[in-house]
């Protein structure tokens, strides 16, 4: 191919359907946690070391993803972890022994690990040979995913359909997306892999810059991760909003979220990565303290909006200049920041409740809020390595 193949519309439209397929099968998964609960039998303390088995093999199996697709390109790489995904969708809708079902959420948060890691590996690539912003387009269709499979596996279930049939249509429905994206898919190398008759090694540990922006890239999804665990109980525990109410917190930052990564291309264009991060981190602050500080629940709910508008943008940012640092490999760096950001996904939500119990769920919150100011702190450094952008 020649180095201008990855700037073509067909390409691009593969990569948004990798990040939709990608967000539309981890999503499935969340209207089936009550149905696993009750199959198994578990108490709600074994199903959160079950669903810690998600996490761990997303973590585990992302360090090696890099090494994959600098041998044989992102394209199988891609393909492999959706076909993982959607085949342990039904599985995970059925199997009925803790064993099996611990085997199944390592097997799906690998696939999950595997499939974020190199579609955004080859997002870095696309977006490069573009010369202009697309990585937040990129991450908005995985928050379409997200929609699009937690409301429709919720339709099927509440019409009556079975778990175990649901899942299925669910997998084939993904499967119909990556062969959609399989042949529009970029068939080269990507950027940094290794050259002809090197190995690239099993794991590279990240350095220099990339450790900030993985840092940066933790915080972020750190605060996405306790909106979703304790924002309810926020609402609930310290503005005595009802708990049928309680959820509207976290559906207003999703959907703040979704929207601001859909036009987060045209902002970063216009505004370059320093001002997004700037401005991105200082609303997601403001937000933060909106909800911990106003004594109006209506103004507590607009926090929520505040905070997914602020923090739409800073991941895709932070995914962007990963791939322009010359520190590291673009892909082995990718690799390694997502594994230190993920990583805060998986520990954040324990944090925050160990916090919580020893002096409440405000100052857990407090303290992610003195986090977030490294975000904007950092822009400065972060904007230099996003050259290509506007930035001045």
């Amino acid at each position: 191919m020649s180095p201008t193949s990855a700037n073509r519309p067909a390409t691009r439209l593969a990569t948004r359907l990798a990040f939709l397929a990608a967000g539309f099968s981890l999503s499935c998964w969340a209207p089936l946690v009550p149905y696993a609960r009750a199959r198994l039998g578990v108490d709600d303390a074994t199903l959160g070391l079950l669903l810690l088995c998600l996490g761990i093999g997303s973590v585990a199996a992302m360090p090696a993803t890099a090494p994959l697709s600098a041998r044989h390109g992102t394209r199988p790489v891609i393909l492999g972890g959706g076909l993982g995904m959607a085949l342990a969708l039904p599985a995970l809708a059925t199997i009925d022994s803790l064993a099996g079902m611990a085997v199944a959420l390592l097997v799906f948060g690998a696939s999950l690990g595997t499939l974020d890691v190199a579609m955004n590996v080859h997002a870095v690539e696309v977006e490069a040979d573009a010369d202009r912003p697309l990585m937040s387009g990129f991450h908005g269709l995985f928050s379409v995913g997200g929609f699009c499979g937690s409301g429709g596996m919720t339709l099927l279930l509440a019409t009556g359909v079975a778990p175990w049939a649901a899942a299925w249509l669910s997998a084939a429905l993904v499967l119909v997306l990556l062969a959609l994206a399989a042949p529009r898919l970029l068939r080269t190398r990507p950027m940094g892999a290794a050259a002809e008759g090197e190995r690239a090694p099993l794991f590279v540990r990240p350095r220099g810059i990339v450790i900030l922006l993985g840092i940066l890239a933790l915080i972020t999804f750190l605060t996405e991760g306790a909106l979703l665990d304790w924002g309810a109980l926020l609402l609930t525990d310290h503005r005595s909003v009802a708990p049928t109410q309680a959820g509207l917190g976290y559906t207003l930052f999703s959907l703040a979220m979704t929207t601001g990564r859909l036009t987060g291309d045209r902002l970063v264009a216009a505004l370059g990565g320093r001002r997004v991060m700037l401005w991105g981190g200082v609303a997601t602050i403001a937000g933060l303290g909106v909800v911990l500080l106003s004594p109006w629940t209506p103004l507590a709910f607009a926090g929520f909006l505040l905070i997914g508008a602020g923090a739409a943008n800073l991941v895709p940012v932070l995914f962007s200049a990963t791939g322009r640092q010359r520190v590291m490999p673009p892909a082995l760096a990718v690799a390694g920041m997502t594994a230190i950001g993920y990583a805060g996904m998986l520990g954040g939500p324990a944090l925050i409740g160990f916090i919580a119990r020893g002096w409440g769920l405000p100052a857990a919150f407090t303290l992610l809020t003195a986090m977030m100011l490294l975000v904007p702190l950092s822009a400065g450094p972060v904007g230099k390595i996003d050259a290509p952008v506007n930035d001045a």
